[in-house]
């Protein structure tokens, strides 16, 4: 099995790259320092200058990869998604159990972040932080109705959709099963981020998590 888990590769919409950073070395090191430094800058103070000088390579050699930092982020958002979706279809497909298998996937999509060993080149735990922190850069842009056409955010499209049937199969007659799926997905990012910075507004914290409230939230309105 550990074999078999370890030839598992995140595909992502070739549109976004001009190469694939997963065909060489250089691409891995792009993502791998990519993301440290993201984490430690900030998106808006991150550039490929940075980067390059990080790498030690030039600025140029990173643009043959991403046309912008724009589109790296675009790339590491829908990496993160795409590892997500892996791990709910595989922790939830044996599951019989509906509502079982929801809650299972609400504490997937929700919990706090671990180290993934079978992806040596990317640190999770940062990746995590940045999606947290600036995922919304990625399509709160003018740009975003054609990227969407480009299917840049299909793999988070695709995974509210997964979240959105397990919320059917639990009740078919609640009514608003794509609002809530994606309200869990982005609501959960919320609630990490005002955990760490807001605290007065929201009741989460080291005692009571996100996949508590969501879980709790989700099992009212389905249940009522």
């Amino acid at each position: 099995m550990n074999e078999l888990l370890k030839n598992i590769k995140i595909t992502i919409n070739e549109g976004i790259y001009l190469k694939d950073p997963e065909s060489s070395n250089l691409g891995k090191r792009i993502i791998q320092d990519g993301i440290v430094l993201i984490d430690e800058l900030g998106f808006d103070n991150f550039t490929f200058k940075k980067l390059g000088e990080r790498i030690g390579s030039n600025e140029s050699s990173i643009y043959r990869y991403f046309e912008n930092k724009h589109k790296l982020l675009v790339y590491l958002t829908s990496w993160y998604w795409g590892w997500k979706e892996y791990q709910l279809v595989f922790a939830t497909i044996n599951m019989k159990d509906t509502s079982e298998k929801l809650n299972k996937a609400i504490e997937i999509l929700t919990r706090e972040v671990e180290q993934d060993q079978l992806f040596s080149h990317i640190n999770e735990v940062a990746l995590n932080k940045i999606v947290v922190n600036e995922y919304s850069k990625s399509y709160l842009t003018k740009e975003v109705d054609d990227e969407n056409k480009e299917g840049y955010f299909v793999i988070y499209k695709r995974l509210s959709g997964r979240l959105k049937e397990l919320i059917s199969d639990v009740n078919s007659d609640y009514q608003y099963p794509a609002s809530l799926a994606s309200t869990i997905l982005s609501g959960s990012l919320h609630q990490h981020f005002l955990k760490d910075h807001f605290k007065s507004l929201t009741d989460c914290s080291a005692s009571t998590t996100p996949t508590q409230y969501f879980i709790h939230l989700t099992t009212n309105l389905l249940n009522s």
